[in-house]
């Protein structure tokens, strides 16, 4: 494919990256890449008839928790003993490469920090990282196969949340704020790995890079919404795009 030697290239003279990645970077990985935190329901309601979108909001959060464990246990049970893929190594090995990379993923699994990725901006949180409502006491969990349903926090008896952002929820002022920083910074070379793009803040930095004139690349077997407004356009799947770029890549320099 054309795209790849062109990309190849085009890092050659670059200093700075920015990663966008979603579900599909992950599916690689055995996840779901439909609709859910961190996926798993598609247009369906619920086994209890509410929407999912419902069922998993901040607001039922707190009125019954017990519903929104529920599901929540149904979505780390689906995602367990997954782990990250050779995409996500390759950003990690791409970090520390260039001078300046950041990864900002809409994905709630982990997977990048894993891979060794340290400058990454976890919108949408971590589903492995729970946190007290009330006494804002902390703890990560491998799974959750341990906790009790809804889980109290073992310092204050108060109900515990993992540290995600849950429908109706805003998304985390730090990490937007971070994320704004760097985008304001401005850099060579953005890649969409993975997502549709349909979050005004993925869309964001498009805008961003068009102004600086700044190359845009999108990474997805789909068409989306990026698709017709970035540079280049590669429709393969993350690793196997991503393994070919830095192939090449390392025998050019």
């Amino acid at each position: 494919m054309e795209n790849i030697p062109k990309v190849s290239e085009l890092l050659k003279s670059c200093r700075s990256i920015l990663f966008i990645t979603g579900a599909g970077i992950s599916a690689e990985s055995g996840l779901p890449t439909y609709r859910g935190i961190g996926g798993l329901y598609e247009s369906q309601d619920t086994e209890d008839g509410i929407p999912v979108e419902t069922a998993l909001a901040g607001e039922m959060l707190y009125k019954d928790p017990s519903v929104t464990w529920k599901y929540l246990l149904q979505i780390e049970r689906n995602c367990r003993n997954a782990t990250f893929n050779r995409a996500h190594q390759i950003i990690a090995e791409m970090e520390r490469a260039f001078n300046r990379v950041w990864v900002l993923t809409q994905n709630v699994d982990g997977f990048h920090t894993d891979a060794g990725a340290e400058h990454v901006i976890e919108i949408h949180g971590n589903l492995h990282h729970l946190k007290c409502m009330k006494c804002y006491w902390r703890k990560t969990v491998k799974d959750f196969s341990g906790l009790t349903i809804p889980p109290k926090c073992p310092k204050c008896g108060f109900i515990i949340r993992p540290d995600v952002v849950l429908f109706g929820e805003m998304l985390p002022f730090d990490k937007y704020q971070t994320l704004t920083d760097q985008v304001e910074k401005g850099f060579d070379i953005y890649f969409w790995i993975g997502t549709t793009g349909v979050f005004p803040y993925i869309q964001g930095p498009l805008v961003d890079a068009k102004h600086s004139g700044s190359t845009t690349v999108e990474i997805n077997p789909d068409d989306t919404l990026l698709s017709g407004e970035v540079d280049i356009k590669i429709p393969m799947k993350a690793g196997e795009a991503l393994e070919r770029i830095w192939k090449e890549y390392k025998e050019k320099i």
